[in-house]
């Protein structure tokens, strides 16, 4: 017995993709659920995805299926390991 497990997609987001898709347009949607799973009816929709500061625009391509949302906004920013500078310190 095997159990089919389907991806999460939040309903309203797939609601939105699939009203643009029977209107042929293309818009960017802004979504704050990280956690929903990139489905092939996405592709070529621009999705602004919330990263805790503001919502950062992702083109979805078919290399993205199958991964999170989330994976593409990436929530902390790495500023460089700060170096001293030896001639204040001497």
């Amino acid at each position: 017995m095997t159990i089919s497990r389907l991806p999460f997609i939040e309903p309203k987001l797939l609601t939105q993709i699939e009203k643009l898709n029977s209107q042929g347009k293309k818009k960017v949607i802004k979504t704050w659920s990280r956690s929903s799973t990139i489905v092939p009816i996405m592709i070529g929709h621009t999705i602004a995805i919330y990263n805790g500061k503001e919502h950062l625009p992702v083109l979805i391509t078919e290399q993205m299926v199958g991964c999170k949302l989330g994976e593409f906004a990436l929530t902390r920013t790495f500023r460089s390991h700060i170096k001293k500078n030896k001639k204040l310190r001497g």
